[in-house]
């Protein structure tokens, strides 16, 4: 067994008003044990500078993007092994070989419950995109996971409801955990005066105490991989896969993870990804709307690049399809899953008429996904588990992994070239609706997140930090790249979007208390963040960098502990 070294340098900033569900001796005693930070730390220690590395790597390659030195195309230097067809993926895990229907959420303890409940195959349980990274919430999401899997779980809200499991976790659907990008650092433990990675800080807490319980029960520890821009950055969380299952004595390979393509560089490098992690893998996703943020992101000082409002770019405008058919063709020939992107749909309670107008929409874009060769797909609320299962089942398989590639090497040249938007595509004048709308949601996102709810409900769909980035990042590209506002037939500018973000800042306040000790609301707050980031030469890489240190400010004073005040096991 490896010897990590000792927890000295080792301390924990807890906020004084800690409210977590569960007594907080109670969360510390079960989760943040001695044992379990020995884990981490070692982690931390051993892949951080790994990690800074890689983050150092992705700016440099956008500095060329900028200055258009840089080429978007498959990586010549890793040809060998695109053009290698005897390596594949893993024996598929156990819960994983059918995955029609995939529900997302944040681990939240009823939404965990109905999640489990549901007529689902699969739940990725989320503490990425969809949860504000409050202590609190990490501590009670690991909590939550923990008595779930111990088949403990139940819940009972402010109104009676209770909530509870109808079957055991293991005949439950198969469960997989989503942590935090590379991009992210946890504050609330520092390790040698630093904050440790996100990644690690999620992924360490729920292996350690998990992965032989999930082994016992039938199924594995698995995961979901966010936000890589290169092959490398899999490769790092394959060698933590390896020492994580070093540390606890368990066979190599175990793990699986399906890996997000939802980067721009990363949609070039599909299967050196794979490569990486090709014996921990279970496939890759279509992480769609990361990948529209990711793309105006990339390409956000090419002003040819000018994408159009977000609700123009469906999948089937070139990029994308393209995007989406080099997915399919890469993990069918690799032997792995190729799983559809997000239904953000909500049912509409009290309008059937629209309803099933949006209903539609979702059985047309599963039936999409289905059409293309996707395995299964991701939906955000139950209700959707009937319409995808229909649409999904009815391929009569478990999965479609085995039927023959219809991309020749030809077509693998045209979706290179296809893979960056056409000026087509580029972004047309907007009008001041399209404009105010394109702000309020930001607006209402990023103030939900700072009173620590990461996943919204805004205009009948389930918002998360993806679709707020995608609104974010287009507010910046026309500003930056001198679109049209087509209400007053001028250049957008930054005076202009100043004035309609204070409109609807005040709108919103004015729905919303104030803070009693500072006499402002969230929604000013935010405003003026949303202001700065407009402002600046670059654009913030990701909003919820921008919004942590505000997060932060938000949970009140710290206390400092050093690591030698927790237990030293269960």
């Amino acid at each position: 067994m490896l010897n990590p070294k000792s927890l000295e340098d080792v301390s924990l900033n807890i906020p004084k008003n800690y409210k977590g569900q569960l007594n907080i001796t109670t969360s510390y005693k079960t989760l943040l044990t001695q044992d379990c930070l020995r884990f981490i730390v070692l982690l931390h220690r051993k892949f951080n500078g790994q990690r800074l590395q890689l983050l150092a790597n992705r700016s440099s390659i956008q500095k060329q993007i900028n200055d258009g030195s840089y080429r978007f195309q498959f990586l010549k230097e890793t040809e060998n092994i695109r053009s290698n067809s005897t390596w594949l993926g893993p024996v598929i895990g156990p819960g994983l070989v059918q995955r029609h229907t995939e529900i997302t959420g944040p681990p939240v303890r009823n939404m965990i419950i109905n999640a489990l409940n549901s007529d689902v195959d699969t739940y990725m349980t989320d503490f990425e995109d969809s949860l504000s990274p409050t202590w609190a919430n990490l501590m009670d999401g690991q909590i939550n996971l923990y008595d779930a899997i111990r088949d403990k779980i139940n819940y009972c809200n402010e109104m009676g409801k209770t909530y509870q499991l109808n079957n055991e976790i293991g005949t439950s659907p198969t469960l997989i955990m989503r942590p935090r990008g590379w991009h992210m650092v946890e504050h609330h433990l520092l390790v040698d005066n630093e904050p440790i990675s996100a990644s690690i800080f999620d992924f360490g807490i729920y292996f350690y105490h998990n992965c032989r319980k999930l082994i016992e029960i039938g199924k594995g520890p698995y995961f979901y991989l966010p936000k890589m821009e290169h092959h490398l950055e899999a490769k790092l969380w394959n060698d933590i896969f390896n020492v994580s299952q070093d540390y606890l004595e368990i066979p190599r390979g175990t793990i699986r993870a399906t890996v997000l393509i939802e980067t721009l560089p990363a949609a070039f490098q599909m299967e050196e990804i794979l490569f990486q992690l090709r014996q921990h893998s279970s496939g890759l996703n279509c992480g769609r709307w990361d990948y529209i943020f990711s793309t105006i992101k990339k390409l956000i000082e090419l002003k040819e690049y000018s994408l159009p409002i977000r609700d123009e770019i469906t999948m089937e405008t070139s990029f994308m399809d393209a995007y989406v058919t080099l997915l399919i063709d890469t993990c069918h020939r690799r032997g792995v899953h190729a799983m559809g992107g997000m239904a953000a749909q909500i049912p509409i309670k009290d309008d059937p008429v629209k309803n099933q107008q949006v209903m539609a929409k979702v059985i047309k874009d599963k039936q999409r996904e289905l059409n293309k060769g996707h395995d299964g797909s991701w939906i955000a609320h139950p209700a959707l588990a009937s319409i995808c299962n229909k649409v999904f089942h009815s391929m009569g398989l478990r999965n479609q992994i085995y039927i023959d590639s219809l991309v020749s090497n030809d077509g693998l040249n045209d979706i290179e070239a296809r893979l960056l938007p056409k000026p087509e595509v580029s972004c047309k004048p907007v009008s001041n609706d399209q404009i105010q709308a394109t702000i309020k949601v930001i607006l209402l996102y990023m103030g939900s997140w700072l009173k620590g709810n990461g996943c919204v409900p805004i205009n009948n769909l389930m918002e998360d930090a993806a679709t707020a980035e995608v609104s974010r990042c287009q507010l910046y590209q026309w500003l930056k790249n001198g679109i049209i506002n087509r209400s007053s037939g001028t250049l957008i500018t930054l005076k202009q979007l100043t004035h309609l973000i204070e409109i609807e800042t005040d709108s919103l306040s004015k729905q919303y208390e104030l803070n009693v000790k500072s006499n402002t609301s969230i929604f000013q707050v935010v405003g003026n963040l949303l202001l700065k980031d407009l402002s600046s030469t670059n654009v913030n890489d990701f909003l919820t960098v921008l919004l942590y240190e505000d997060l932060l400010k938000h949970e009140g004073s710290l206390i400092e502990l050093s690591a030698q005040h927790f237990p030293s096991k269960l």
